[in-house]
């Protein structure tokens, strides 16, 4: 899966809030910085270009709808993050963040409990 930039992954989230298909307007309106219409209309465009997005035409006017799930990016992603930062290895990130985020003592226990039901 491609990676997207700052703005691709700001604007996918916003599409993925929608939970329905949406015409560019409408993606406009319901971000709350209010971006310009041209701004947006060309981060939609290179999402369906890198295959984020599909869309069905009515004319001139498109309509889009999201391809790849969140889920599906957020994993890609994590995989991504536990490839180059710790080898892949789930111990390592672990351990990173037992020491580097203040894992508290419950946190630590429900993650036992999640290793074991698995």
């Amino acid at each position: 899966m491609e990676e997207l930039t700052r703005t691709e992954e700001r604007v996918m989230k916003a599409i993925w809030e929608l939970k329905e298909p949406f015409f560019v307007k409408d993606l406009v309106e319901r971000m709350p910085e209010k971006p310009p219409y041209n701004t947006i209309a060309s981060v939609v465009r290179i999402l369906e270009s890198k295959g984020f997005l599909g869309y069905k035409a009515y004319g001139r006017t498109y309509e889009y709808f999201p391809k790849i799930a969140k889920a599906d990016y957020r994993k890609s992603g994590f995989q991504k993050l536990l490839s180059d930062y710790f080898d892949g290895s789930a111990m390592g990130l672990l351990s990173f963040m037992a020491k580097e985020e203040q894992i508290t003592p419950e946190q630590i226990e429900q993650l036992r409990k999640l290793i074991d039901e698995n």
